[in-house]
């Protein structure tokens, strides 16, 4: 009888811990709804050229689960983490959710991306050019609501500076 009453409490204590998460707390926002999106590229290739380095930009907004997800695996996976940091300038690029305040003239000078949908990926090399769009719902796991690490990393070392490094392929 003991052990059924310590359980119930256990599952009491952990519902109402969840409830307070959901309802009590404001998610975390990581997206800036007040970017200046062009700004902070500008800020990140000139970054990513003096550290020899390319730029992942992470399109996307605090509204899409989907991209929430995807930050919280680069903060929260160590090994995603690591590579990030040592390959790339991370720039998370805000989308309104109101398509009518959306950069459309961005998308354009990108080869629209946002054809994706969100998040999308574009990688720039240090001068600003774009290298790769990557959609999202390729990395993703096929058995759970979440992205899938091992395709994570295999796209992030497939767009690094080192892998487009002509000399890694000479004889």
């Amino acid at each position: 009888m003991k052990k059924m009453i310590r359980l119930a409490v256990v599952i009491l204590l952990t519902a109402h811990c969840s409830l307070l998460t959901v309802f009590g707390q404001e998610k975390a926002k990581p997206y800036n709804e007040t970017q200046d999106v062009r700004a902070d590229l500008n800020v990140a290739v000139q970054k990513a050229r003096t550290e020899n380095k390319h730029v992942l930009v992470q399109f996307g907004g605090n509204w899409c689960p989907w991209c929430l997800r995807f930050h919280a695996l680069v903060n929260g996976d160590s090994k995603i983490d690591s590579l990030v940091k040592a390959d790339y300038v991370y720039v998370l690029a805000n989308v309104p959710r109101e398509k009518n305040k959306r950069d459309y003239d961005l998308f354009r000078e990108y080869d629209y991306p946002n054809r994706f949908g969100y998040p999308v990926f574009v990688i720039l090399d240090g001068n600003g050019k774009k290298l790769h769009i990557q959609d999202s719902g390729i990395l993703e796991h096929c058995q759970t609501s979440g992205y899938d690490t091992a395709k994570v990393v295999t796209f992030l070392k497939m767009w690094n500076v080192k892998a487009l490094d002509p000399a890694m392929y000479k004889l």
